[in-house]
This record gives C-alpha cells, structure tokens and sequence, in this order.
C-alpha cells in the first residue's frame, strides 16, 4: 500500500467553507479583471496588436489579398499606396 505524502484530502479543500469563501471572491475578481482589461482597451495596447478600426486604412475599400505569389512583394507595395 502506498505510503501518505501528509498532504491534505481534495474532499477536505472543497467542503471547507474558507474554500469557498476565497474562491467566490477571487473567480469574479479575475473575471472582471479581464473583462476590463480587453473591454478598455488595454490588451491591444500591451499586446501591440491594432484596434478593429485600424486594420485597414481609411481609403482602402476592399482587403488586400494577394493574387500572384511569385509577384508579392510588388502587390505588397501596391496595398501601401
């Protein structure tokens, strides 16, 4: 038989009322926390990715895609003007 590693049972952690009580704060916390971090606007801002409005430029009407893959790089330049 296996010997006990002294640790305390998982029954024990989730039928304890301080279980719970950490727990019913701290699950909403984050989840707030999240919410307001992609919700205000700060994750484009740490992560350097562009807001929705940003992807393509004001008098661009149709997205870019490219047609010729051995003539990329001139299409790439094209998309630029």
């Amino acid at each position: 038989m296996a010997g006990d590693t002294g640790e305390r049972p998982f029954s024990d952690i989730i039928t304890s009322i301080r279980y719970w009580i950490i727990h019913s704060i701290t699950i909403p916390a984050l989840f707030i926390a999240g919410w307001l971090f992609v919700s205000t606007g700060l994750a484009y801002d740490v992560f350097g990715t562009p807001r929705p409005n940003e992807y393509f430029p004001n008098n661009q009407v149709q997205v870019p895609i490219l047609e010729n893959r051995y003539e990329a790089g001139k299409q790439i330049t094209q998309f630029g003007n």
